[in-house]
């Protein structure tokens, strides 16, 4: 029996046309870790809920492998966001067409990334493990506080 033949190691990140991912890939299953890892769910247990094995959503977020309108849906529902969320601070790296006069908005890339941060992410679970609505809200207005963000001016602080 023949042995196929071995493939490159890069075989795992490229498509069989040789591409590689496509950036919308890519950037959509970049935005389904972060919010799989905000909820603090596991790759197994995700899977589980949209009936898919861990290793293909691994595919999914790598960008690997794309992921259909109809799972993206269940998906969006089990993660409790819209569709839309996916796609949120998506570089469009289209070229203009020529002569446009098109002014690009900053994007919020650096709160993306700081995101993705597991400090950022321990800061989140332990938010939404509050369970008093009350606390919570007093909670976030202190690191809102601590943060140096300035709600109204408060002459009595001031």
């Amino acid at each position: 029996m023949k042995s196929k033949k071995s493939q490159p190691a890069t075989a795992n990140t490229i498509s069989r046309r040789g591409e590689g991912p496509h950036p919308i890939d890519i950037h959509v299953g970049a935005r389904l870790r972060l919010r799989r890892t905000l909820l603090g769910l596991s790759q197994e247990k995700l899977g589980e809920a949209v009936g898919i094995t861990f290793q293909q959503l691994q595919k999914y977020e790598r960008g690997a492998n794309r992921i259909s309108a109809s799972r993206l849906y269940h998906l969006a529902l089990v993660l409790d966001v819209p569709v839309g969320f996916f796609f949120e601070d998506m570089p469009t790296g289209q070229p203009l067409p020529e002569g446009a006069d098109v002014v690009q908005e900053p994007t919020e890339t650096d709160e993306f990334e700081s995101m993705a941060k597991r400090e950022t992410l321990e800061l989140v679970r332990a938010y939404y493990r509050i369970g008093d609505p009350n606390v919570r809200r007093r909670a976030f207005e202190l690191i809102k506080a601590l943060g140096g963000e300035i709600r109204d001016a408060d002459p009595v602080n001031a």
